[in-house]
């Protein structure tokens, strides 16, 4: 008999899915555990595999559709089975009925109805610089060609630097998808060292409007932190650090790696060290709620997980078992972990798992701030920038690399005193890095 590839949950919270990109065509063969295509959920493009072998004999949902979590999305003919006549049995009307073409992101692209229409409409009647940032197709390029390509992809370009004008569409009618954003990358010579540029958004005219429907990823968010506000009772705990020491360590650390195997330890590195030391050190804080059996478990492995910032959201990458890991290791999977999550290739146990989140701001020069929980993990950090300041020390006044933390926690499970502890251990553990090696 036949077998259905079905739309997988690539995430906890994920209902449907939207088929990005088809890496196989009806009649190519596929094999269990092959990727097949690229799919959209609530937080991230995803690579989607094949639990099925055999030859596709109908992709029931086409790029641009949606699917629930479960539904058929393709049908995949056994060994024997006659591949033609097994297409002709697909009704037509199950492919139609799969393909929704009214998600928000196809409409920013002007192919359907939908409520970002109301957007498109306003833009024919705003000035230039307005009609500029809503009519996205029309400005992808830099010689300011209309370029057709999906917001996805047009997302990913911005982000990594790459000039649509000049890339070729794998997609519907010549549609840029994400995979050739991601290979015109690979081809384009790599600027030593440069960074790409910062995607702005274009400037809104004055007296003008914008309206803007929120994605899968933003809503989502949305959704989750006001559902952590709402209903975990949170507290903050901060505390000032002296990071001197962890400084004069981290230059040790490049020394011994950077030179010899290009590794570059970075300060949140020698704090991301610390943190799961302090974890384990103070296993109340390593541990998630279940408030519907009113259960806490605590974990003796920390999943760390780590917020990454995206052009239209952020999104939580795991590093497992930080634990166990040296400065090295650290620095090499955390990299890898950033780098995927920004391309959006991570894989879904890669997004799930943590024991409790880390947020840093100091890169960007935040002195201070506080995190929202992120349920059912009990606790979040909040790092702020590590800089120089005048601070007193034995009566005198002296200069000493300062960063400030804020500790987030659900008062439900953990009490200030636990808080407390788990910031004074973090405090020593990175005033007195040796701490770390015991």
């Amino acid at each position: 008999m036949p077998a259905e590839i079905t739309m997988p949950q690539l995430s906890d919270t994920m209902t449907e899915g939207t088929l990005v990109k088809w890496l196989k065509k009806e009649g190519d063969a596929v094999k269990a555990g092959e990727i097949v295509a690229e799919v959209e959920t609530d937080k991230a493009t995803m690579e989607m595999e094949s639990f099925e072998s055999g030859t596709i004999a109908s992709i029931v949902v086409k790029e641009g559709g949606k699917a629930a979590v479960g539904a058929a999305i393709a049908i995949v003919a056994k060994a024997g089975e006659n591949v033609a006549e097994l297409k002709k049995a697909v009704p037509a009307a199950a492919a139609n009925a799969k393909l929704s073409t009214t998600s928000t992101e196809t409409a920013e692209d002007g192919e359907a109805e939908g409520p970002t229409q109301d957007a498109h409409k306003d833009a024919a009647h705003a000035s230039p610089a307005v009609s500029a940032s809503l009519e996205a197709p029309s400005h992808d390029g830099d010689n300011g060609a209309r370029v057709k390509a999906s917001p996805l992809a047009r997302r990913i370009a911005k982000d990594i630097g790459v000039d649509l004008s000049g890339v070729k569409g794998s997609g519907p009618n010549g549609r840029i998808v994400q995979a050739d954003v991601l290979a015109a990358k690979d081809q384009k010579p790599a600027a030593a060292g440069k960074p790409a540029p910062a995607a702005l958004p274009a400037r809104i005219a004055t007296g003008a409007t914008e309206k803007i429907t929120l994605n899968k990823m933003r809503q989502t968010i949305a959704n989750r932190l006001q559902q952590s506000k709402q209903n975990i009772p949170h507290f903050y705990e901060t505390v000032e650090i002296d990071m001197t020491a962890a400084v004069e360590l981290r230059k040790k650390l490049l020394e011994m790696y950077e030179k010899k195997e290009g590794v570059r330890i970075s300060i949140g590195d020698v704090v991301a060290k610390a943190v799961a030391s302090s974890l384990k050190a103070v296993p109340q804080l390593n541990a998630t709620f279940d408030e519907k059996t009113n259960t806490v478990t605590r974990y003796g492995d920390v999943n760390l997980g780590m917020a990454v910032a995206l052009p239209d959201g952020l999104i939580v990458p795991v590093l497992r078992s930080i634990d166990q890991m040296g400065f090295k290791e650290i620095r090499v999977k955390s990299a890898d972990l950033v780098d995927r999550a920004r391309a959006q290739k991570l894989k879904r146990d890669e997004m799930s798992g943590a024991t409790f989140t880390v947020s840093n701001l100091g890169l960007m020069g935040i002195r201070e701030f506080s995190a929202i929980v992120n349920p059912p993990e009990v606790g979040i950090l909040a790092i702020g920038a590590s800089v120089d300041r005048a601070v007193v020390r034995d009566g005198q006044i002296v200069v000493r690399n300062m960063m400030t933390v804020t500790l987030s926690c659900d008062h439900r499970v953990v009490d200030g005193a636990v808080a407390a502890n788990f910031l004074v251990t973090l405090k020593n553990y990175l005033e007195v890095p040796a701490l770390m090696l015991i």
